[in-house]
């Protein structure tokens, strides 16, 4: 099971090159997978049909007792001969619906096959994660299959609004399996069924939950809009999704755990109530519409809601009636759907008010169309009749909810059969002063398809007892009745049969008054759901925009002081409700008077950082006091964090000033007096309140401390520094996971100042025609000596000519030539000496970074070109890999980021070691590196080029005649 699961999405990958390769017959190989499946679930028919099962599990997440269960049944033998059968025909039906030229066709093709995988998972499915993260795959490709022609408005909102829909149900489906996973005291599904929870408050509120979700899925009132607006999509998708897949998956759920839950007081009102109105108000929109898609897409909502009363009714007649009508529903439905695309292609058009004699040009189309209709109307000999003469024993022989249901299932039945006349009257017949409709040749490939679908109805009918021993195993599940209903053809006269007649006579008046009956619905019709939707939408776009012009007022101290405030208030309650504070340890004040000498300095430093209006103090004050953090961890004996939080502390600084160089030297908000004067207790009063929030969790400890355990462990490795030695070996996982993030939101962040593209070619000396972005910025001194009688007699950096000579400090130019290498061998040695002294990769990174800094500003973005000539994001790609490539190398011995050590002997140095640790370190020096490289870059060297480019001191492009883009 897990294999046809895997094969299914690993061809989908690979659905772009078969395309590319093979055009539009890409769709016959992509037909393997749900073929192979139909094949499987063909042979499993005998077990499933005993009523034993077949399992496969796979622990996923063991702590919380989380696995990939999958588990074939009789219900589940039945949705995949669905999912996988009609996928495969729906595939097949691909290669004549498309051209090879269509656009996107690969993405097309991916997308479908990806969700026939979805949709087998989510039947096999046996616990309840593994069935809602299927369930969400499905809505996400249903999404991008419905949006598929992406350029049309229309299918845009469809697609939006079919994900808007079941994604909230599903959403609140979510939240119904957790507590129903907690009541039960386990996710298995069967286990649920075999043992259902005790039925409290909490399990109705979370079958209610279930069913929201359920009942989106399958598109009941009040959420059945998205599926007629879904008609939007490609012909196949609607024949598959709309038909045989998607939509029964709610059905398919309310069917599987109906046994469990349908004695649960809201189950019934829920789905018998929502279920017969959405069959009347369905079957009764479907006699008005002229799109051919559209009559199918609300009769398609209309039996949903029929199939949906019988999978919830309860009860084991009805469980038996809901199985055949299902496969009944699929096979007609998906066949009609195919014949309109094989219309459509043929005539042009799907609007049967242009459509005529269409039946007499293409007649193998209308006898195939005729044959899945029959079906469709319950019309004796089909399958059809045969689920429907269940469905109404299963209703009348219930109790009084079951017989109110009964004759509204009626009704509806008596709207399908009008609509199913209306339907092949509106595609096939020829009508009064409509000339006849001119078609193409249709190919036997292209209607092979829904032909077989067709016949399956068709054989079906007499052969429905075929079928009863599968479809029992699945009723037994509710308790079984004295005189159980068995699956036949004929079952002799009586009141079902009646019924089934009285359908048939009163379809066929409606569709002989349909132009009186289009009347009096369009005269009668409520507001559309969809566009009550498009105003409740609008609604919240106006109520959005209001709530934001109130909340987001543009002003930063605002947003930090409104969070600090909620902060503040939510821990002040806590506090003073449980008062943690009773029986824990008084703090100490200091270990010695040092640290509080440096942290009233620190404190008055953030302090001032309130009362300056010039952006550079602030700037320098914040750095402050981030130094005097870091002398605090150097007299605490922390010389990691130290040294760490002097270079962040560095980086930082410098990465402010390059930007303030294109703000404005003051802070531009207006600060009226008392709104300056509270913003001195709001921080006092968050900074105390932090404060006791720390020292309550530090006295709440009631475990050892795990630090001299962690010493013990790294002392037994021989090494000294526990610190580096936590960061990349015991909790390596929290350090890739964190650098991956701070390569994420660099690049992130450092793309926006990119306008054209990140990848450019490195800048020359010949592009620049006038003075650097540093002169154009500096202001001359009068009575000073200019160009070339101040400039250095020789260049001490290799792009020392691109400055202007009266702006160059030899001073600064020596030092940075004299300490660069320095120390980039100062940051390989805090690399390598991790193990045993303060340093780290990440460390090593920001010093090794701070050299190329220091170049850069002694001689601007030519010089940075010149000492960093490869791409930022080279070090910060191969970083990642060499970080993630030591983790995968774990796993030869199980484990991901296992270690190794290799000891060794080298003649001159003599012992040595080398450990995987070294080398995850090394990626993690390799990404702060590119990371600061891509900072200064940006903020730096890019900035300068737009100040050259906006003072023209670029040369033209070479064949342009326009000057260099930055």
């Amino acid at each position: 099971m897990i294999a046809l699961i895997v094969c299914h999405f690993v061809l989908a990958a690979c659905a772009g090159p078969l395309v590319r390769r093979l055009g539009r017959r890409a769709f016959v190989v992509l037909a393997l997978p749900p073929a192979a499946a139909t094949v499987w679930a063909a042979t499993e028919w005998d077990t499933a049909a005993a009523g034993r099962t077949v399992n496969r599990s796979w622990e996923w997440i063991p702590a919380y007792g989380v696995s990939f269960d999958l588990r074939l049944d009789a219900l589940a033998e039945l949705m995949v001969l669905l999912a996988a059968g009609v996928g495969t025909l729906v595939l097949l039906y691909c290669a004549s619906y498309f051209t090879d030229d269509t656009p996107q066709l690969a993405a097309f093709a991916g997308n479908l096959l990806a969700f026939a995988g979805a949709m087998l998972a989510l039947v096999l499915a046996d616990d309840l994660i593994t069935l809602y993260v299927f369930w969400e795959l499905t809505t996400v490709f249903s999404y991008l299959l419905i949006g598929h022609s992406s350029e049309r408005k229309q299918n845009r909102r469809s697609a939006l609004q079919a994900l808007v829909v079941t994604t909230l149900g599903g959403l609140a489906m979510l939240v119904g399996f957790l507590i129903l996973g907690q009541a039960a005291g386990t996710y298995r599904i069967s286990a649920i069924v075999a043992d259902p929870p005790e039925t409290t408050l909490a399990v109705s509120v979370a079958v209610v939950l279930v069913l929201c979700g359920a009942l989106s899925k399958s598109a009941i009132w009040p959420f059945s809009l998205w599926l007629p607006n879904a008609m939007a999509a490609p012909t196949p998708v609607s024949a598959y999704l709309h038909a045989a897949a998607m939509v029964k998956a709610g059905v398919y759920l309310v069917a599987r755990l109906a046994p469990a839950f349908a004695d649960v007081p809201v189950w019934r009102p829920v789905v018998l109530v929502l279920g017969a109105a959405t069959m009347l108000l369905g079957g009764w929109r479907a006699l008005r519409l002229h799109d051919l898609k559209l009559v199918l897409a609300y009769g398609t909502v209309s039996q949903l809601g029929f199939l949906t009363v019988l999978a919830g009714a309860g009860n084991w007649d009805a469980a038996l009636a809901a199985v055949a009508m299902i496969l009944g529903h699929a096979l007609f439905k998906a066949a009609l759907f195919l014949v309109i695309g094989v219309v459509d292609r043929a005539a042009g058009t799907r609007d049967l008010r242009r459509l005529s004699g269409v039946g007499r040009s293409l007649p193998y189309v209308s006898t195939v169309a005729v044959l899945a209709a029959a079906s469709m109307a319950a019309l004796p000999p089909f399958l059809g009749f045969a689920a429907k003469e269940a469905a109404f024993y299963a209703l009348l022989h219930g109790d009084a909810s079951d017989r109110w249901v009964l004759a509204a299932t009626v009704v509806g039945s008596v709207l399908t059969v009008a609509y199913t006349l209306r339907f092949v009257w509106g595609a096939f017949w020829r009508k009064p002063g409509v000339a006849d409709t001119p078609v193409r040749r249709v190919g036997a490939a292209f209607l092979a398809p829904p032909a077989l679908l067709a016949a399956a109805g068709l054989v079906l009918g007499p052969g429905v007892g075929w079928t009863d021993r599968l479809f029992g195993a699945y009723a037994d599940a509710f308790p079984v009745p004295a005189h159980p209903y068995h699956l036949a053809l004929w079952h002799g006269f009586g009141t079902v049969l009646y019924l089934s007649a009285l359908t048939w006579a009163g379809g066929a008046v409606l569709f002989a008054g349909r132009t009186a009956v289009t009347r009096i619905s369009r005269r009668i019709a409520w507001p559309t759901a969809d566009s009550v939707f498009g105003h409740l939408l609008l609604g919240l776009e106006r109520l959005a925009l209001q709530v934001t012009g109130f909340v987001q007022r543009g002003s930063l101290s605002v947003y930090l002081a409104t969070t600090l405030l909620v902060m503040l208030a939510g821990q002040l309650a806590v506090l003073f409700t449980d008062r943690p504070w009773q029986g824990a340890v008084a703090p100490r004040l200091w270990d010695a008077p040092l640290q509080g000498a440096l942290a009233v300095l620190t404190c008055a430093a953030a302090l001032f950082c309130l009362t300056v209006s010039r952006r550079m103090k602030a700037v320098v004050l914040a750095g402050l006091t981030g130094y005097g953090a870091a002398l605090l961890f150097v007299v605490q004996g922390a010389p990691d964090l130290a040294l760490t939080q002097f270079c962040v502390e560095t980086v930082s600084m410098i990465v402010f000033v390059l930007v303030l160089r294109r703000m404005p030297v003051h802070f531009q908000e207006s600060v009226s007096t008392w709104r300056r004067a509270v913003r001195i207790p709001v921080a006092l009063g968050a900074a105390a309140t932090l404060g006791v929030v720390v020292w309550v969790s530090a006295a709440a400890r009631v475990a050892e401390p795990a630090g001299a355990a962690m010493v013990e462990e790294v002392a037994h490795h021989g090494l000294k520094d526990v610190v580096a030695t936590i960061l990349v070996d015991l909790r390596a996982w929290d350090t890739m996971g964190e650098s991956a993030v701070l390569a994420a939101a660099a690049i992130g962040v450092t793309s926006l100042i990119y306008l054209h593209r990140r990848s450019e070619a490195p800048p020359t000396r010949q592009e620049l025609r006038g003075r650097t972005a540093w002169s154009l910025n500096a202001s001359r001194l009068t009575g000073m000596p200019q160009g070339d009688d101040t400039a250095p007699e020789r260049s001490w950096l290799a792009a020392g000519s691109t400055l202007a000579p009266e702006h160059r400090s030899v001073v600064f130019e020596v030092v940075a030539r004299l300490l660069f290498h320095p120390i980039l061998v100062l940051s390989l040695y805090l690399l390598f000496c991790a193990e045993n002294m303060p340093g780290g990769g990440f460390v090593a990174g920001l010093v090794a970074g701070l050299a190329f800094i220091t170049r850069y500003l002694a001689g601007g973005r030519f010089e940075l070109a010149e000492a960093a000539p490869l791409q930022p994001g080279l070090f910060t790609g191969l970083g990642l890999f060499l970080s993630t490539g030591v983790g995968l190398f774990g796993l030869a011995e199980g484990t991901v980021l296992h270690a190794w050590t290799y000891h060794g002997h080298l003649p001159v140095i003599g012992s040595y070691h080398l450990g995987t640790p070294v080398v995850f370190d090394f990626g993690v020096y390799l990404l702060v590196l590119g990371v600061v490289l891509d900072i200064v870059r940006a903020l730096g060297a890019k900035v300068d080029r737009q100040i050259e480019r906006a003072a023209g001191a670029l040369a033209p492009v070479p064949g342009t005649g326009t000057e260099g883009r930055g």
